[in-house]
């Protein structure tokens, strides 16, 4: 389904504060973009939020997206490793077009008689590469591990020059260097933990630990134990970093595919992790609708999942075991023409994948339909508190920023409990001088009900809302109920939200009086969220006022720059000191003559020499 900006906000909104992946998708459904996240929620609804100011790049892929998907993973780094192996499986065209050559990087082994490994962005010719990779980060953790893993120095003294001239440092004590400065490790050896090192990179975890295990033996074996010991540390340092990866699953070295299933009242979400080589490479989602019978939907979803499937798995783990089960092994192995296993998962490690699965499924079910659910109750809620004949369907909540000498207001609309920000608007006091709050909010209802009256308008305004709701106490109301006495919005409720000395929301407050919400905690959380929203939407406005005004007031001081020029050349830099590097030519090319150009340019530039 594609959406709009406004409705993949809403959706992002939803998202777990918890680190993932997200893949976001154009509007013929191919993958443009694969990013991680340490909080999904944050990163994501950030791309949509109204108003965000993003790079050129950036909004250019924000504008083509249409949908997006997200993978929930346990940890941020278990994050990064799969959003390298998306982005290596589908190479999504904004990766690449968000970032310049430098983004691209290399590790490097450098060509001394002690090598170092490193994180370059460019190859220089005269050292061994490997790459290039996307992430610098990711690049930088790898080398990092390997270091680690095999106590190579990251430490900027030369070798052989500064051998035995200083004492070891910090990470040759706690065992992450083996300190070669020292003297007491040989050529020889430090080669060895290089290529063992480099081996890792290349080659991953389970190689290089079962070739580090027939040289510990061997070494045993030879009675050389030191280098037994060393080879052991290896060892055990590689597994401390492999030990709980399932984005990266020792365990799912073949293809498999793993199924969990996940129900709420209505329906049952399945979802299928994929790993190929051992690697995290896709999810797949499905969804049941009308049935809460986990075990149906487990039999329906796996017998047909491989019908048409081209990527079949060697072995598919399951939540549970379904009737079908040796059918369905026996329909895949004549397709595949390979024994295939179905299993349901009982070890520790394959449990763990099928958890995974499981997290994903229900926090999809959670996103799709627990907040709506949560929505109407609060309404419901909410119009019971107020004496409402039904829940307001459409409510419009109002507040007063000062900022300055200029006042502004911010209109913000929630329909069925969902703000709906193409709805909101934004007021500037015309008839107010000085900070009178009461006077402005009673400009701005009335405002607001004439652009209802004039039907011309069309769009949010007119439509009459189900209900209104002041920042303000009892002073406010009273103000704006006699002001819309009368009027076409007469006959709408009108309420004030009361903050307590902390400037969080207390209560409400009607014409009888404020109504306790100390027994309303539903109506009561509703009610804040909308106060903090008009709240930000209001003094965001304001401060981008000033803050514009304040920029247009310092262009004034220039000799020939008016009021037009000033908003060109916002217009076309955006801001003062984009305006203040800017040359003549490109001051010229905003429609104002040379000479004010040059006037611009010496008022930035006064005092340089060539």
């Amino acid at each position: 389904m594609l959406m709009d900006r406004k409705e993949l906000h809403q959706k992002a909104c939803g998202l777990p504060l918890l680190p993932g992946v997200y893949i976001m998708k154009d509007r013929a459904g191919e993958v443009i973009y694969v990013g991680k996240a340490k909080r999904l929620r944050i990163r994501v609804s950030g791309y949509f939020r109204e108003g965000a100011d993003h790079q050129p790049k950036v909004e250019k892929m924000v504008e083509n997206a249409f949908d997006f998907d997200v993978i929930v993973t346990d940890s941020e780094f278990e994050a990064l490793v799969l959003e390298c192996s998306l982005i290596k499986r589908h190479m999504p065209k904004y990766n690449i077009l968000l970032k310049d050559d430098k983004g691209f990087c290399y590790i490097e082994i450098t060509k001394e008689e002690y090598p170092r490994i490193n994180c370059v962005f460019r190859p220089a010719g005269h050292a061994r590469y490997i790459g290039p990779f996307m992430s610098a980060f990711g690049v930088r953790q790898l080398i990092e591990t390997a270091n680690g893993a095999f106590g190579l120095p990251t430490c900027q003294l030369r070798l052989p020059e500064d051998i035995g001239k200083t004492r070891p440092c910090l990470n040759a004590h706690i065992g992450l260097c083996c300190a070669p400065c020292s003297g007491r490790v040989s050529h020889e050896e430090y080669m060895e933990r290089l290529e063992g090192a480099v081996a890792l990179i290349t080659k991953g975890a389970d190689a290089v630990i079962g070739n580090l295990r027939q040289k510990m033996l061997l070494a045993s074996e030879g009675m050389e134990y030191e280098k037994a010991a060393r080879y052991r540390d290896s060892i055990a340092a590689i597994e401390r970093m492999n030990n709980r990866q399932k984005v990266v699953a020792r365990s799912a070295q073949e293809k498999t595919d793993a199924f969990a299933f996940a129900a709420n009242e209505s329906c049952v979400c399945a979802v299928v992790l994929k790993y190929r080589n051992g690697n995290l490479i896709d999810k797949d989602e499905r969804i049941i609708q009308d049935t809460t019978d986990i075990a149906a939907a487990r039999e329906e979803v796996l017998t047909h999942y491989y019908i048409d499937a081209q990527d079949l798995p060697k072995r598919i783990l399951v939540d549970d075991d379904f009737e079908s089960r040796s059918l369905l092994e026996q329909y895949i192995e004549q397709k595949l023409g390979q024994k295939v296993a179905i299993e349901v998962a009982k070890r520790a490690d394959s449990a763990a994948i099928i958890q995974m699965a499981y997290t994903n499924a229900s926090d999809s079910l959670r996103r799709r339909f627990s907040r709506r659910t949560r929505e109407q109750t609060d309404l419901a809620e909410l119009a019971g508190l107020l004496g409402l004949p039904e829940p307001p369907a459409i409510i419009e909540s109002y507040d007063i920023s000062n900022y300055g000498a200029e006042a502004v207001a911010g209109m913000v609309v929630f329909a069925n409990g969902k703000p709906r920000k193409s709805d909101y608007r934004r007021f500037q006091i015309k008839t107010v001088d000085g900070p009178d709050d009461y006077a402005a909010m009673r400009e701005v209802l009335l405002r607001r009900i004439a652009r209802y009256d004039d039907c011309m308008t069309g769009g949010s305004f007119a439509r009459k809302p189900s209900l209104i709701l002041l920042d303000g106490g009892k002073g406010h109301l009273s103000v704006i109920l006699e002001a819309v006495a009368g009027t076409s919005f007469a006959d709408v409720p009108v309420f004030g939200l009361v903050k307590d000395d902390k400037h969080r929301t207390r209560g409400i407050v009607g014409p009888g009086g404020e109504l306790s919400m100390s027994m309303h905690r539903g109506a009561y959380r509703f009610v804040s969220a909308i106060q903090e929203e008009v709240h930000r939407y209001s003094i965001d406005y304001s401060r981008r006022v000033h803050s514009r005004n304040a920029t247009r007031s310092s262009l004034l001081r220039i000799s020939g720059v008016g009021e037009a020029t000033a908003k060109r050349l916002l217009t076309r830099f955006k801001t003062v000191d984009a305006i203040s590097k800017a040359g003549i030519e490109e001051l010229s090319e905003c429609g104002i003559s040379e000479k004010t150009a040059r006037s611009i340019y010496s008022y930035f530039h006064e005092g340089e020499t060539e």
